[in-house]
């Protein structure tokens, strides 16, 4: 597929602390810029940094790590769009990569076709993070595409942004997205 590739990187995962992009400011608090930076928001409000990586890269610089962006895979969405939004999350973290930032990719999926491209780009035994927001809906399809993700994966870790599932297996580092938020919407 030509995705780009994201390279496997370490983190300390002891204590583990994301804030929202849409919460970043261009001069942070040292207690923020110790946190990692998740996009489990809204694409609209990361759109920019696929469109105009330069303008975001010195704000997003000062945090900890950064995560890939979290652009939508809706199952109702074309398969083209799907691998579109895969790849630019791949994009990004591969640029980041380059610039000398630490990213962990995020990893989604929508039916088992997704499969095909949806995992591409991710190193195995990489970190990697996932989001649950949204996947309470239909358990059973969100558990096939995780259990296909530690299969072709097999992550060394998984930064589980909100609540797992009980019978989620694997090195779960969960995330209380209340948390990373400084307001609630």
């Amino acid at each position: 597929w030509g995705i780009p590739l994201v390279r496997k990187q370490n983190l300390p995962l002891d204590n583990i602390a994301l804030i929202a992009c849409a919460d970043t400011k261009a001069k942070d608090s040292p207690k923020n810029k110790a946190k990692g930076v998740h996009f489990f928001v809204d694409d609209y409000r990361f759109n920019g940094i696929y469109v105009n990586p330069q303008k975001s890269l010195h704000k997003y610089s000062q945090y900890a790590f950064l995560l890939t962006p979290d652009y939508s895979t809706y199952v109702e969405m074309y398969p083209w769009r799907q691998l579109e939004s895969i790849a630019h999350s791949r994009w990004c973290g591969a640029n980041w990569q380059d610039q000398g930032l630490i990213v962990i990719p995020t990893v989604t999926w929508s039916t088992p076709k997704s499969f095909e491209f949806c995992f591409e780009g991710i190193e195995k035994n990489s970190i990697v993070a996932i989001g649950m927001i949204g996947c309470k809906r239909s358990k059973e399809d969100f558990l096939l595409g995780y259990n296909e993700m530690l299969r072709r994966l097999e992550p060394s870790a998984i930064i589980c942004f909100g609540t797992p599932f009980d019978d989620m297996k694997g090195n779960l580092i969960a995330v209380d997205y209340l948390e990373s938020r400084k307001v609630v919407r």
